[in-house]
């Protein structure tokens, strides 16, 4: 009959009080309010990407998301650039890239392309770490990183005036590359490798509105930014008109300039070559500031040459002209 079971935990009707479930769980039945919406939730994208300012980068976005598996800067660690995943770790030790520390996840699954970068840190002496994946995580701001990082040195960016008088204290006349909103570090890699090719004694970038030495920047340049300075100034006119006042030439390269690349007044002495912004080209204040526009002749079919292409072209016919 129901209520006269002997099995363990029934109850016998009519014997005994029990207690109700009510009472004892009211308080996990109650409501917790609203659901937050998603840019009020700390943790969601929505929320970071509602506290980043006008005009930041992609890149600076992904790297305050945790995204980007080719570089990604930890809180507090200002000019600590990092490069997240095997493959992309292994190509970086490859390229030459200058190396703080190669960070390792304990129990990472060990593979061939593990191998290849302990085997790379051995024969080359880097600082090899082993930290748990909990503190990797949190030293890589959350970035995917498959149990592996490459921490890179912060840049030691050169001063303009120092720039100015190694260049000129040189053998041959100083060529130097001023860059004027370079933003996709590809382009600036490009352009501090043509620049070490074509014999410029260093490259300048602006402080705001540009792409920086990241490991993107490095990669691009296929090692040339460990044997050319780069420099970093804190207003670009300014810097061009010191370097103007110390005898410079400035010549800006423009589409539109009047004067084709390697037949201006200057190009045998001391020059300064400016080079736009990938889709708006040089400021209007640089171009006031510039002695000479000159432009590189293209078929009509072609509006534009890519900035680090543009700049290969100048420096080599600066080159030859001298």
């Amino acid at each position: 009959m129901a209520g006269n079971s002997s099995r363990r935990g029934a109850t016998t009707k009519g014997k005994g009080k029990t207690a109700g479930s009510g009472g004892r769980v009211r308080k996990g039945l109650e409501g917790r309010g609203p659901t937050p919406k998603a840019e009020e939730r700390t943790y969601h994208k929505a929320y970071k990407a509602k506290q980043v300012k006008p005009g930041t980068t992609k890149e600076q976005l992904a790297r305050r998301q945790g995204g980007s598996r080719t570089a990604s800067r930890p809180a507090g660690k200002v000019g600590a650039e990092w490069v997240v995943g095997r493959n992309p770790v292994y190509e970086s030790l490859q390229a030459g890239m200058p190396v703080k520390g190669i960070y390792v996840a304990e129990g990472a699954e060990r593979d061939s392309r593990l191998a290849d970068v302990l085997k790379l840190a051995a024969e080359n002496s880097l600082p090899l770490l082993q930290i748990t994946r909990g503190e990797l995580d949190r030293m890589t701001g959350g970035a995917v990183h498959q149990g592996l990082a490459l921490q890179l040195p912060s840049y030691d960016y050169a001063h303009p005036d120092d720039l100015m008088a190694d260049s000129l204290e040189g053998e041959t006349a100083p060529l130097v590359v001023f860059c004027d909103g370079i933003t996709d570090p590809h382009n600036l890699g490009a352009i501090i490798r043509s620049a070490a090719a074509f014999g410029a004694n260093g490259v300048l970038i602006p402080e705001r509105r540009s792409a920086s030495m990241t490991a993107v920047a490095w990669k691009s340049s296929a090692g040339a930014a460990a044997r050319i300075p780069v420099a970093m100034a804190t207003n670009l006119n300014r810097a061009i008109e010191s370097y103007q006042k110390a005898g410079f030439t400035v010549v800006g390269l423009a589409g539109e300039g009047d004067v084709e690349i390697g037949g201006f007044p200057g190009v045998d002495g001391p020059l300064v070559v400016v080079v736009g912004s990938e889709g708006d080209g040089l400021a209007r204040l640089t171009r006031d500031k510039c002695d000479h526009l000159v432009s590189i002749p293209i078929t009509s079919t072609v509006e534009s040459l890519n900035a680090s292409v543009a700049t290969s072209i100048a420096l080599y016919e600066i080159s030859r002209c001298r």
